[in-house]
């Protein structure tokens, strides 16, 4: 049985409407934030080597691929993978990169465990929340994360995976410059061109 407390907590979330993140956080490239990933497992993110962008490494049951977090665009695929090394379900949790990641390990966070970042350095947060279990949502907030006020001022109901797969993971880029949430079938992603902290609350 839930407490009062728990109750209105759930309340706020399951009232709280589905909105974009706020700026300074734009879809990814010109066609949007949304990538079609049949039988995702888990996804990492590596910096290119040359350029120093967020790349995302998607492991699935397809095989590897890799996208460039900016643009959305697939720069590298690899169909037919090593099984005993490209599953990501070994000590580290870290699958080998391809493309401009050839060379290096990249840590997967999915179904077999990890996780990715949950806050960045100049003061934005995520957190996943499940007021209709077992369906979860993704709240993106600004200023510590206290989710406090009315959705759409400091905090912000981003992501339902009743319209999508069974959640995988969700957070930020090393960088902070890039968010990502990846479910069982495909991976959103959201960036902005510099880390540009969060505005204050409304009023």
């Amino acid at each position: 049985m839930l407490t009062e407390y728990q109750q209105r907590l759930r309340e706020k979330y399951l009232s709280a409407p589905l909105t974009g993140p706020p700026e300074p956080w734009q879809p990814t490239g010109a066609t949007g934030s949304y990538v079609s990933v049949g039988g995702l497992q888990g996804v990492g993110f590596g910096v290119h080597p040359a350029t120093g962008d967020d790349l995302l490494m998607i492991v699935s049951t397809d095989g590897l691929g890799l996208l460039d977090a900016t643009t959305g665009a697939k720069i590298a695929r690899e169909r037919h993978p090593n099984p005993q090394v490209a599953t990501p379900d070994g000590p580290d949790l870290a699958c080998p990169g391809i493309g401009a990641l050839t060379g290096t390990r990249v840590m997967i966070a999915g179904l077999f465990g990890g996780g990715l970042h949950t806050t960045t350095a100049d003061g934005w947060s995520i957190d996943v929340v499940a007021p209709e279990w077992p369906h979860r949502r993704v709240i993106l907030s600004a200023g510590g994360g206290l989710n406090a006020g009315e959705p759409a001022t400091s905090w912000w109901h981003v992501f339902d995976d009743q319209q999508h797969g069974e959640l995988r993971a969700a957070g930020f880029s090393p960088s902070g410059r890039t968010l990502v949430v990846a479910t069982s079938s495909d991976v959103t992603l959201w960036v902005r061109s510099n880390a540009q902290g969060p505005a204050g609350p409304s009023t």
